[in-house]
């Protein structure tokens, strides 16, 4: 083989079109602009959520208050997930553990045929 036949071989091939594409540079972790910018269309743009008791610095749930309690339990009685109660598994288990001692002292119902209809009386 010849030095013009090496030469040629390594080089890749121009894009379609004549120029050849720039690669994105990649950003301080290795990663590409790219994978930045898919990261960001895969989750929406949006930002998580906080857990509402580590924001209030709760560090005890307590099974007597009913009234917070109530907005974790969904109008079926049952315990909402954590996708919907943006709470952090640590408050989650706090919480269902709570919500499960407040049904054993009937505070809150175990079934929606319990949930007293509060009219007026």
């Amino acid at each position: 083989m010849t030095d013009s036949e090496t030469t040629t071989a390594s080089t890749p091939s121009p894009a379609p079109g004549g120029a050849e594409r720039p690669r994105p540079r990649p950003t301080a972790g290795g990663r590409s602009r790219d994978d930045d910018d898919r990261s960001r269309r895969r989750t929406g743009g949006r930002r998580r959520r906080v857990c509402i008791m580590c924001a209030d610095h709760i560090r005890y749930v307590d099974y007597k208050n009913v009234s917070f309690l109530r907005r974790f339990v969904s109008d079926r009685a049952r315990i909402e997930t954590r996708r919907r109660t943006s709470a952090c598994a640590k408050h989650q288990r706090a919480l269902s553990n709570a919500i499960k001692r407040a049904r054993h002292l009937a505070l809150l119902p175990y079934t929606p045929d319990h949930i007293r209809i509060s009219q007026g009386r």
